[in-house]
């Protein structure tokens, strides 16, 4: 299982939620904590096994910016990554 870090990018690959794009916005134990800006905003983060997610390695820049001044994101910015990142 690949180390989840807290702006990496992730796949759901279970629950009714699979293959939903998510960037996790921290990681306690088994479980990762997951938001994408529209129905999972930072406000109300989703609690999700590790096990069940397929992590991306790599953290967009227009959050690890913010994640290295400690600046939290907003929802635009994490749906604007998802969506870049798709794209690629």
């Amino acid at each position: 299982i690949m180390e989840l870090k807290e702006g990496m990018l992730a796949i759901s690959k279970a629950g009714h939620d699979k293959d939903c794009w998510y960037v996790v916005l921290k990681v306690e134990g088994e479980n990762a904590f997951l938001v994408n800006g529209e129905n999972r905003s930072i406000e109300r983060p989703k609690k999700k096994k590790r096990k069940h997610l397929q992590g991306i390695n790599r953290v967009p820049e227009i959050l690890q910016e913010k994640l290295n001044k400690g600046i939290i994101w907003t929802d635009v910015e994490i749906k604007r990554a998802i969506k870049l990142a798709k794209q690629d």
